[in-house]
Parts: C-alpha cells; structure tokens; sequence
C-alpha cells in the first residue's frame, strides 16, 4: 500500500520496509528540531507497522539523544536519516563537525547531563560513527525482529 508522503509528497510504502527504504530529514537551521525528528521517526515507524510497543518508544528515545547530542556537543543537525530494511532500523544524524562523540566515563548519579551516548548504546543493538567530507554521522541500528515484536533491548 502506498500513501503520500508527509514532506515529501511522494508515494511512501505502507507496512514493513522491503529491501530498504530511506527517508530524510533536513534539519540544518530547523528550530524545534528533536521535536520534529521524533514525529518524522514516529509516522516512520507507524508507516512500517513498527509502533505502539516498547521498542518503538525506545527508538523515539533514542532518535531524541542522537539529535540532542548533535545539538549540544557538534554545533547542531543538519540531517536525520532513517534506513528501514528487512533486517534492521538504521539511524543516522549528520552534523558538521568531524569531532567524534565519547561517552562520559562517569556521569552524575541523579544529575542531567553526560547520560546521552549511554542511553544509546543500552537501547540501540549497535552504534557507532562515521566522517564524511562535511562532517559526520552518529548512527545506531535496531534489529527489525525487536521493533516487530517490540521485545526491549537485552532481552
């Protein structure tokens, strides 16, 4: 089945993404944009009958910290780039920078802040980065099993 897409006006497929299917979000200058990365990654999700379980509410999280990061830590988000297959989820966000993310080896107990690359790694199966020309991509993969099922991370 297909619909319209809602940025794009193009034909999106409905139901579980076959082969791969790629959808992108400009985000460069965009205020309010952990906001509208989570709605495009949640009518993402709803369009490939992966919503409404807790795996999906993992992945809205987890798209949330990638952009938040970005903001915080590499002079904003140029772009989200959700990459569904027959296998896994792929989650990408550009920036500009080519500074790769670390973790914090000890964030506060109780205190904001320093918990983001922790919150990625325990929800997402695998993560990592790669540079390009322009900056870099902050990704994390979530098998496909997991958000069918909505079976938690580590279980």
């Amino acid at each position: 089945m297909e619909t319209m897409g809602p940025t794009t006006g193009e034909p999106v497929r409905i139901g579980p993404p076959v082969g791969g299917q790629r959808r992108r979000l400009a985000l460069a200058g965009v205020r309010g944009h952990v906001t509208k990365g989570r709605d495009f990654t949640r009518q993402a999700l709803r369009d490939w009958n992966w919503d409404g379980n807790a795996t999906a509410d993992d992945t809205l999280l987890l798209v949330s910290e990638l952009l938040t990061n970005a903001s915080l830590h590499a002079d904003g988000c140029l772009e989200l780039v959700l990459t569904g297959g027959d296998d896994v989820l792929r989650i990408e966000v550009f920036d500009g920078t080519t500074t790769l993310p670390r973790r914090n080896p000890t964030p506060r107990q109780g205190l904001p802040g320093g918990h983001g690359l922790y919150i990625v790694e325990r929800l997402s199966d695998r993560w990592g980065t790669r540079v390009h020309d322009h900056g870099k991509a902050v990704w994390a993969e979530i098998e496909a099993s997991r958000l069918a099922s909505g079976r938690p991370a580590g279980s």
